[in-house]
């Protein structure tokens, strides 16, 4: 790939060669046996999508009368990059015993945390990262904190019994986890949950997270939440955003 880096203040378009070709990859399945017909389609499919100079890279059976394909093609899409707004969240992230002493110091006990992989959702890897001991890449989960109280209830825990335990537990935040995301039963379930705090009388009273690789902060927002954090995230971004977030609400920040 040949090509200057972007101006940030400029419009930007895709490209896979030179600067600013529109070129595209695009790949897809079609519920068609392969074949030169089926090739065709694939095509036909790119073009009314918008691209031009559509070419056909690959094509393989998937399964019984399903092909995969491998298509690229031009576009004529461009943003203006400059333009573009970014939910963040924006805070002076905390060492280790910085944070501890901080959150003990200015609150004056621990911080109650209730994490779960909600619904059907049997994927725990994400949520045992964030709040198990040894967290993970060197970066110490939120059990490993002395200001926080974490409590993991694991995977498939219906909304019902997880709003429960965050009141049983007198819990200042919530921390859930999806993986699975097909047909949106992520954004459902994240929805579900809201739903079974303001039954409880918590829904505001505590600080609401939403985590996975399909989410980022501005999804979270949109489903009600009160941050998200999605790919990438460390144990310690959590925990500073928690001890931020509840200093601000104790007008301690």
């Amino acid at each position: 790939m040949t090509g200057r880096p972007a101006d940030p203040g400029n419009r930007v378009r895709p490209y896979g060669d030179r600067q600013d070709d529109g070129v595209v990859q695009l790949s897809f399945a079609l519920p068609v046996p392969a074949g030169e017909r089926a090739r065709l389609a694939a095509a036909a499919v790119a073009e009314q999508m918008g691209l031009t100079q559509v070419h056909v890279a690959a094509m393989e059976p998937a399964a019984e009368r399903y092909t995969f394909f491998v298509v690229y093609g031009r576009t004529a899409a461009a943003v203006d990059y400059a333009a573009i707004e970014v939910p963040e969240l924006v805070g002076r992230k905390r060492g280790f015993d910085e944070l501890n002493a901080l959150a003990l110091q200015a609150l004056g006990r621990r911080i109650v945390v209730v994490g779960a992989c909600t619904g059907t959702d049997a994927h725990a890897v994400g949520i045992d990262a964030i709040l198990n001991m040894k967290g993970f890449a060197g970066d110490y989960g939120l059990e490993r904190y002395a200001c926080f109280e974490a409590v993991n209830l694991g995977a498939q825990v219906e909304n019902a019994a997880l709003a429960r335990a965050c009141l049983a537990r007198r819990a200042d935040a919530v921390l859930v986890s999806q993986v699975v995301t097909q047909r949106d039963v992520h954004k459902e379930n994240a929805r579900q949950l809201l739903d079974e705090l303001e039954k409880l009388g918590l829904k505001g009273r505590i600080v609401t997270l939403l985590g996975g690789p399909r989410i980022d902060h501005r999804m979270a927002l949109e489903l009600g939440y009160d941050a998200g954090f999605g790919p990438g995230t460390r144990p310690s971004d959590v925990a500073n955003y928690l001890v931020g977030e509840l200093l601000r609400r104790e007008g301690k920040a």
